[in-house]
């Protein structure tokens, strides 16, 4: 006889296995080419997309054009359509070498497409990777784009795709006076929501201007869920190279708004973290300029910090921000002018700098973002497409 034991963990190992198999069979709303099709056909099309735009290895600027759908514009968010621009570098209007079709920047000199950008346009088409982070500004971009559709009455097909950071909320849900490109939306710095689910919750608390509703179609993921450690199959953007900076960069963000380096400038941008003061640590690295990182925070010094690579967040075994990162640098480097103006706009807080220059422990300062996160866990129930 089979006991209760075996039978409970053969069970657990079939639905470990299935799960497996389901994840590694992920399909994103750009490649079900055959739900929407038929909404852009004989339409002409402006895309929102960069580099991170493939279906099945080919952009989808070129897969659209194979099919004969008249894509008439592309929009490029942060980093450019090619995606090797700096963090904050203005990004210019352009044209495709490849297609000779026109790139509008919504980064730079506007982050909002306009009544005339979209004249000629009967449809918007959104395919971006986002990394499920508040202050990662491809969601700002969806916001405007949003924004522009329902004020042009212009319909929006967002092509989903998963969420590498969507197995776990945490952080303070941003407080809306410290509204910013960094942190448009009162969700918490990592927010559970893939694109696609965003762009419905963003529609239905009315967080768009004037509380307009954006007409709005989401090509779903199939086989996915939050519980999926989904890996990107190329980098969404150029500090952001490997699933171990995608992991650590809800953590290490947060040394945008201070004194401390991320790593940009070396090979292991938001893996490792340092600045030239902080010499009781052994782990050294010299930041270099290099394409995506053309004046990194300290060039050509050398740092002292920490190399964070082979640790569990790293390998997305962690379901938290790790603040002890932020909390041990401020206490070693002790200086007054750690904290810059732009931290609080990354935090989405006023309170988080406050606590750490006090000395708050942590598990308090944790304790005090629960309520709030509870709150947007029950509104966000209602916008999840996946379970």
């Amino acid at each position: 006889m089979v006991s209760v034991g075996k039978i409970t963990t053969l069970f657990s190992f079939f639905y470990f296995f299935t799960k497996i198999v389901a994840f590694s069979q992920i399909i994103s709303g750009a490649e079900q080419i055959d739900k929407y099709i038929n909404l852009l056909t004989n339409k002409n099309i402006a895309i929102i997309t960069n580099h991170t735009g493939l279906v099945s290895g080919v952009h989808i600027v070129d897969t659209l054009l194979s099919l004969n759908i008249k894509v008439e514009k592309i929009f490029c968010p942060e980093h450019g359509f090619r995606g090797v621009a700096d963090a904050g570098q203005n990004i210019e209007n352009s044209k495709d070498i490849k297609t000779g079709i026109p790139i509008v920047s919504l980064y730079g000199s506007k982050k909002k497409p306009s009544k005339d950008d979209l004249k000629e346009i009967d449809i918007l088409l959104f395919d971006l990777q986002d990394v499920g982070v508040r202050y990662y500004t491809y969601i700002s971009t969806l916001h405007y784009v949003m924004e522009s559709a329902a004020e042009n009455q212009k319909p929006l097909i967002v092509l989903d795709r998963p969420n590498p950071n969507g197995f776990y909320i945490d952080g303070p849900v941003l407080d809306t006076s410290l509204r910013s490109f960094v942190g448009m939306h009162p969700i918490p710095i990592v927010y559970g929501m893939t694109i696609g689910e965003l762009s419905k919750m963003i529609n239905g608390e009315k967080w768009l201007k004037d509380k307009n509703l954006c007409y709005l179609t989401v090509i779903e993921c199939l086989n996915y869920t939050h519980d999926c450690k989904y890996e990107l199959p190329v980098p969404p953007s150029p500090n952001l190279p490997n699933m171990a900076s995608v992991y650590l960069y809800p953590s290490l963000g947060f040394f945008e708004g201070t004194v401390i380096s991320a790593g940009r400038g070396t090979q292991y941008p938001f893996q490792i973290y340092g600045h030239p003061l902080l010499n009781e640590h052994t782990f050294t690295f010299t930041p270099e300029s290099m394409e995506g990182a053309g004046s990194p925070k300290f060039k050509n010094i050398k740092c002292y910090g920490e190399d964070l690579r082979n640790t569990q967040i790293a390998k997305g075994e962690s379901n938290e921000i790790e603040l002890s990162f932020l909390v041990n640098a401020f206490k070693s480097l002790n200086m007054p002018d750690f904290f810059n103006s732009y931290f609080k706009f990354l935090a989405g807080d006023k309170s988080l700098q406050k606590q750490i220059e006090e000395g708050v422990d942590i598990k308090l300062i944790k304790e005090s973002w629960k309520a709030d996160i509870e709150i947007f866990k029950q509104k966000r129930e209602k916008y999840l497409i996946y379970k």
